[in-house]
């Protein structure tokens, strides 16, 4: 939909927009970005990430997750590599918007985990897609990635959609005291590869 150079405290990045219409005709389309450094048409092992709007992080500066450090991770990454793609994916809230991570948080400072948060308001744990990241690098004609997250279950959905994920590069960045409880509960409930977090106290990994 629109493409431009954007010039960054990271250096200068290829910022493409991509609309993603939806079933419902109503309803404005959401607004993908793949911001690009280096020649990514035609290349193997490519350095990316498909990261997932953090509002609360990004803007704010909430130290309740580390959604901005792995951002900024990511973006020094490729621009010392000379070339790679992060995938900014509209999803707030691992897909449940921010009025209701809000929510979330709401019952999170009662005491109650993310993932329970999410379950007491009838949401369900995750309902991100990748369908949107998948398409934008066949479009970027990459033939290949090496995919920064600690997510494995991210690596499993984006090769079930036809990207050849090479390799998984961890992206481990130190908790702070209202980060701690939270990466634990990715770690024990989610799954997410984090050795450096201990686990959290008062639940059992399901």
């Amino acid at each position: 939909y629109a493409e431009a150079l954007v010039p960054t405290e990271y250096g200068e990045f290829r910022v493409l927009v991509f609309r993603e219409r939806s079933a419902d005709p109503e309803c404005a389309p959401v607004e993908h970005v793949a911001i690009v450094r280096g020649e990514v048409a035609g290349a193997e092992e490519v350095l990316a990430r498909a990261h997932s709007e953090c509002w609360t992080g990004e803007a704010l500066h909430s130290l309740k997750c580390d959604c901005r450090e792995q951002l900024d991770h990511a973006l020094r990454a490729i621009a010392d590599a000379g070339a790679g793609v992060v995938l900014y994916l509209r999803q707030e809230g691992r897909g449940i918007g921010l009025g209701n991570k809000i929510r979330a948080y709401a019952l999170q400072a009662r005491g109650v985990d993310t993932v329970d948060a999410n379950r007491a308001l009838g949401l369900p744990d995750d309902t991100r897609r990748y369908e949107s990241a998948a398409a934008m690098l066949r479009h970027l004609g990459v033939r290949s990635v090496r995919l920064m997250t600690n997510n494995p279950e991210k690596v499993d959905a984006l090769r079930d959609l036809g990207v050849d994920v090479r390799d998984r590069i961890p992206v481990l960045i130190a908790p702070n005291p209202h980060s701690q409880r939270y990466l634990a509960v990715k770690r024990q409930r989610m799954n997410h590869a984090l050795p450096h977090i201990a686990i959290a106290e008062g639940f059992d990994a399901e």
